[in-house]
């Protein structure tokens, strides 16, 4: 609506932006209340999150209970890694025999016992607002992902809104997109209070691609293209450059409002132009560039080639990419009633996918400045059903880390004999989530302004496990 002086309010401004360029959202730009420059702990350049959705279970991945009751220990026997004192689990003789590259937390844990929830709490490093079981569409008033606020950190720094590519991408769909015909859009990925403008770019492969040969094998590449979500593959790079044009038409009113409004509109526009039409986006986004023999150790599946497309991302320039193992080839790990997905697809593909990542990024010299995490939203209940199925459990699940200084061959933490409760050293979402920043370099203890301007700690609580890196 115009103000009565004739000139247009900067929230109508950030309306019209908002339906703007290929449908991106014009976020508010605020000043970080510290000074972004790195961290002096910087350990990484960037951060791949492997988040397998939907609670891989704790006594059939890295806290197997041998010596437990038989209504506990499950049907898996467990192996030995060349970590001492970290059994695995059959499923994963791949990533036994890296143990030496990794540290297992097995004391992740807290009381948001819930798939909406967990995975909010999880890529924040903030509880959700929304009470556990009541939720499960992100909003505006959820926390900032981790990778929302490097985004911004990016964005704030001199020349962060020039680059071709953004510093946080999302892999292969957004998360829910595989779920229930994507009727949810579930919460953790966004930039939530930050605005939309600090949302990742991420790519969208149909479920129709994976019904009848989930692996791809024999298939054209053509069938596994990673688009733009919101793009149309049909629309030319020329096309979407001469549209651009239209946006000059914006200039008249652009003068029309304060030159903070009217910069800030205009610096993203540019930045939505250039990822979109950027050559370093299309090759990075390009699987056929890729050494055969690579695509074939990652494996020819969804999650396999989402990994190796994250290291192409990482290697490109962006600083965090997360990888959603969601419902990927039709199979989830939200595996109430029988472990047979667990067993024949679930486990062999994480193994399969996160021993090539950790090994092609070793091989590369990419390591020492690549931390991956691959943790999920929850664990499973210690005792299982006739079916060993398990049920949500959120007080005790493991995550992995790897790369970005983290200690090899390192266990951290020990669970009580039933993998229920952490024994001692539990860890939270906000230890976790400030880990990551420390490793970053993007001090723990940021705050950064709300949309009143009131400075808000970017983790409330929690402190970063030091303790891991070497």
């Amino acid at each position: 609506m115009a103000c009565a002086s004739g000139a247009i309010t900067r929230r109508k401004l950030l309306q019209i932006g908002g339906a703007g360029l290929l449908g991106m959202s014009l976020p508010r730009v605020f000043a970080a209340e510290e000074d972004p420059a790195p961290f002096l702990n910087a350990k990484a350049k960037s951060v791949i999150f492997l988040f397998l959705f939907g609670g891989p279970s704790q006594l059939e991945t890295f806290d197997l209970k041998p010596e437990a009751p038989a209504e506990i220990r499950g049907p898996f026997r467990p192996i030995r890694s060349r970590t001492p004192g970290l059994l695995i689990s059959e499923h994963l003789p791949k990533l036994a025999a890296v143990s030496d590259k990794y540290t297992v937390i097995r004391t992740m844990t807290h009381s948001f016992n819930d798939h909406s929830g967990g995975g909010h709490y999880m890529q924040t490093g903030k509880r959700w607002h929304v009470p556990v079981g009541a939720g499960f569409l992100a909003t505006p008033q959820d926390w900032p992902s981790i990778g929302s606020v490097v985004e911004y950190l990016s964005q704030k720094s001199q020349g962060g809104l020039d680059r071709d590519l953004p510093s946080y991408a999302v892999l292969p769909n957004w998360l829910g997109r595989l779920q229930e015909s994507g009727q949810y859009r579930r919460p953790g990925q966004y930039g939530g209070w930050l605005g939309g403008g600090f949302d990742p770019l991420t790519t969208k492969i149909d479920k129709r691609n994976l019904t009848d040969n989930p692996y791809w094998r024999d298939c054209p590449d053509s069938e596994l293209s990673f688009q733009l979500d919101g793009l149309s593959p049909e629309v030319p790079v020329a096309k979407l450059r001469e549209r651009a044009s239209l946006l000059d038409q914006f200039e008249s009113v652009r003068r029309r409002v304060d030159n903070g409004a009217a910069d800030a509109f205009d610096r993203h526009r540019q930045r939505a132009l250039a990822i979109v039409t950027s050559d370093k986006t299309r090759d990075a986004l390009d699987l056929t560039r890729e050494a055969a023999k690579w695509r074939d150790a990652y494996g020819r599946h969804l999650f396999g080639q989402s990994c190796l497309m994250a290291r192409r991302l990482v290697e490109a320039g962006v600083r965090f990419v997360t990888v959603h193992y969601d419902c990927v080839d039709g199979y989830s790990w939200d595996s109430h009633r029988n472990n047979d997905d667990v067993q024949n697809h679930l486990l062999p593909t994480f193994d399969q996918a996160a021993a090539a990542l950790i090994a092609d990024l070793d091989a590369r010299g990419m390591l020492r400045e690549t931390l991956v995490v691959a943790v999920g939203e929850m664990g499973r209940t210690p005792k299982g059903n006739a079916n060993w199925g398990r049920d949500h459990w959120s007080t005790c699940f493991p995550c992995l880390l790897a790369g970005g200084g983290i200690r090899g061959g390192a266990v951290y933490g020990e669970s009580d004999s039933h993998a229920a409760y952490p024994k001692e050293n539990p860890v939270s979402p906000e230890d976790l989530a400030k880990t990551l920043y420390w490793s970053l370099g993007v001090n723990p203890d940021l705050t950064l302004p709300d949309r009143e301007g009131r400075p808000v700690s970017i983790v409330e609580s929690g402190k970063p496990l030091a303790r891991l890196f070497g």
